[in-house]
């Protein structure tokens, strides 16, 4: 996000309400998510090594940053963590039978491998 114009224009002027924090907090989640996706398209685009290394770092860290953002969500609306977490488990489930359990394609045959 950029702010150059009017660098005090995130400052906020009261005391947030726990949902307006949480609110906040998603916003910042979503910010860390287009940053990531930012330095990733950037690294994809050069050439130089270098660059492409220490922009793929930089998303690393902004990973980081969604993972610190999430617990505080969690610690904030425990309800939610536990839907999430039910939600991850669901997939694990599915993976775990799919494993187990010939792979079928779905893939219409004019683009079958």
């Amino acid at each position: 996000m950029a702010l150059l114009s009017n660098p005090f224009i995130a400052n906020i002027n009261k005391q947030l309400s726990q949902d307006e924090l949480v609110q906040a907090l998603r916003a910042d989640v979503v910010g860390e998510y287009e940053a990531i996706i930012g330095y990733e398209a950037h690294a994809m685009a050069t050439q130089d090594q270098r660059v492409k290394q220490a922009l793929f770092k930089i998303a690393d860290d902004e990973r980081k940053h969604v993972g610190q953002l999430e617990e505080l969500l969690s610690l904030l609306i425990p309800k939610e963590a536990q839907l999430i977490e039910q939600g991850k488990q669901v997939i694990r489930q599915q993976q775990t039978q799919n494993t187990s359990q010939p792979q079928q394609s779905n893939m219409p045959s004019q683009f079958a491998q």
